[in-house]
């Protein structure tokens, strides 16, 4: 399982007893693993100080977890092609001793061999110090988050708009990757190349018919260039001015002339401007994205059946360049990877603090507390797990304890649900941060 419980009991000899024979339950009965938790001895303060420290840990512990499962999320979407590989990047590197920091810590291995960085959030400073530097680092990720994530939404936007362009039939679809300047009459101040839309069940209608559609229509211009599954698209020269004429008669037949005039700059700029957006959105993911040709009409992830005909130079809508990926990381992955880690630690570090100030809370001064974290082997396992805790702790609260099992009873002066409070001090830590 992905979920832990972190857990604290007095410890005096009586407790620590306690926590004995609840480890040789649990072991025993396959319910869970249990580790201690180290947790370094803080400046304690007032008493005072730390019930307004337990209030703002709490919004904290929330704000950090929410943090780390959007940028969990943020990851699936940027790995969109690589969505196995999701888990491999949500890390908690440098977390552990030293000598392990350049190694990548799943997880799970950094909740459970849990060491206080003593160098970024020092015991000795003031709690108030401590959590005041966890909150300022974890706000700033989020800033960076926000900022970062909505700059990859409007490249994402705009590469999905052009895609549009890119789909459809051969009525709205962009004709920019299927045409070339080989199929038009250019420069000419007589003679003008209409595209037009025939079904496929009339090609044969077209061939006798359309030199015959208007006057001024050049014999034997007409030449399919490509087609979908509905039709295809035929190239006719004549002379400009029957154009209107043209178009009417067409019409009459069933033909559909498509409003299209031969652009060579704006061509070159569609088909550039997709380039860069799938370059650009590539890279956030990996630095050596699909080498696109320069100018190449190739749209990358759009497979569109529209076959361009009589030029086997010129690709297909949805034909792709032969992809050469390299293992470097885009910028956004990169920053993800690194900040999501940064988050992940800070939040298991706010957990630690939780224990903490709730133990004093709970059990007094001086501190003298033991934490443990559970780990339950399995879901069905929880319910006769909480049981044996509840025994094992029973004299810890018995007001509590007893409450456990009439969730109607009210404890005075606890904001929690009776769902909520133990006799000892529990927190949750779930690792199931994309479910």
């Amino acid at each position: 399982m992905s979920e832990f419980w972190l857990i604290s009991a007095p410890g005096d000899k009586e407790n620590l007893q306690a926590l004995e024979r609840m480890n040789i339950v649990t072991s025993k009965s396959n319910l869970s693993h249990n580790t201690k938790f180290a947790i370094p001895d803080f400046k304690v303060g007032t008493l005072d100080s730390l019930v307004g420290l337990s209030d703002e840990l709490g919004k904290l512990d929330t704000f950090a977890e929410s943090l780390i499962k959007r940028m969990a999320q943020s990851v699936v979407e940027v790995m969109e092609d690589s969505k196995g590989k999701v888990h491999e990047n949500l890390l908690a590197n440098g977390g552990l001793k030293e000598k392990m920091k350049c190694l990548k810590i799943d997880l799970t291995s950094f909740v459970t061999h849990f060491e206080w960085d003593m160098a970024k959030y020092p015991a000795k400073q003031p709690l108030v110090i401590v959590v005041d530097t966890l909150a300022k680092q974890l706000a700033q990720i989020e800033t960076d988050l926000k900022s970062r994530t909505a700059a990859y939404s409007v490249l994402k936007a705009n590469l999905e708009n052009l895609e549009k362009k890119s789909t459809g039939n051969l009525f709205t679809r962009t004709l920019s990757d299927i045409v070339s300047k080989e199929d038009f009459v250019l420069d000419s101040e007589y003679l003008i190349t209409l595209l037009v839309i025939v079904p496929k069940s009339s090609y044969v209608q077209w061939q006798k018919t359309y030199e015959s559609l208007s006057d001024m229509v050049v014999p034997r211009s007409t030449k399919l260039i490509a087609e979908d599954n509905e039709g295809g698209l035929f190239t006719v020269t004549l002379f400009r001015k029957v154009i209107e004429d043209f178009k009417v008669k067409a019409k009459e037949n069933k033909f559909i002339v498509r409003e299209f005039y031969y652009d060579e700059k704006e061509i070159k700029r569609e088909r550039e401007e997709m380039t860069r957006l799938l370059s650009d959105k590539k890279q956030q993911y990996q630095t050596s994205c699909v080498a696109l040709k320069k100018g190449s009409a190739t749209y990358r992830d759009h497979k569109v059946k529209v076959t361009p005909l009589g030029n086997p130079a010129r690709p297909a809508a949805g034909q792709t360049d032969r992809e050469s990926e390299g293992e470097g990381e885009g910028p956004l992955l990169r920053w993800l990877k690194v900040n999501f880690s940064e988050a992940f630690i800070a939040w298991i570090h706010i957990k630690a603090l939780r224990v903490f100030v709730e133990s004093v809370l709970r059990y007094g001064l001086p501190v003298n507390f033991q934490a443990v974290l559970l780990q339950p082997h399995k879901k069905s396992a929880t319910k006769r797990l909480r049981e044996v805790l509840n025994s094992v702790f029973r004299h810890l609260d018995e007001v509590a304890a007893a409450s456990i099992l009439d969730a109607s009873v009210e404890i005075p002066g606890l904001q929690l649900s009776t769902q909520d409070y133990f006799p000892y001090v529990y927190f949750q830590i779930d690792l199931s941060l994309l479910d």
